[in-house]
């Protein structure tokens, strides 16, 4: 079952439209604005069940934070969704060959973040 998702985008808005979108699984929301405050979310979250993760972010970027969350592996068992721009559909499968789940591409359809959450947690 989904409980905590965290939620790492450098865009405040894009935060807001995912609480907007997660509403229905009544998840709680951790929020980080690159990939360094995401590892450090996960240290405090260590219950996190699913992550959402932006490629293009300052500090450290989506794919250095897939590669690194990776390289730790106490958290390989949280799945990880990578969000990539339109067009940009190679740095969703580099996010994949690093060991993303799965991704979206922006701007997020929430019937796409839906079908691939489903996917991942079917009893929700």
């Amino acid at each position: 079952m989904l409980k905590k998702v965290l939620l790492v985008d450098d865009s405040a808005l894009i935060h807001q439209m995912y609480k907007m979108v997660l509403m229905r699984y009544r998840c709680a929301i951790v929020a980080a604005k690159n990939g360094q405050e995401g590892l450090n979310a996960l240290v405090k979250h260590p219950d996190t069940n699913l992550m959402l993760v932006d490629i293009n972010m300052p500090v450290m970027n989506g794919l250095e934070f897939v590669k690194k969350v990776k390289e730790l592996g106490a958290y390989n068992h949280i799945p990880i969704i990578i969000v990539s721009t339109e067009g940009k559909e190679e740095d969703a499968k580099r996010g994949l060959a690093l060991g993303a789940n799965g991704y979206v591409t922006k701007p997020v359809q929430p019937s796409d973040l839906h079908a691939v959450i489903d996917t991942l947690y079917p009893a929700n």
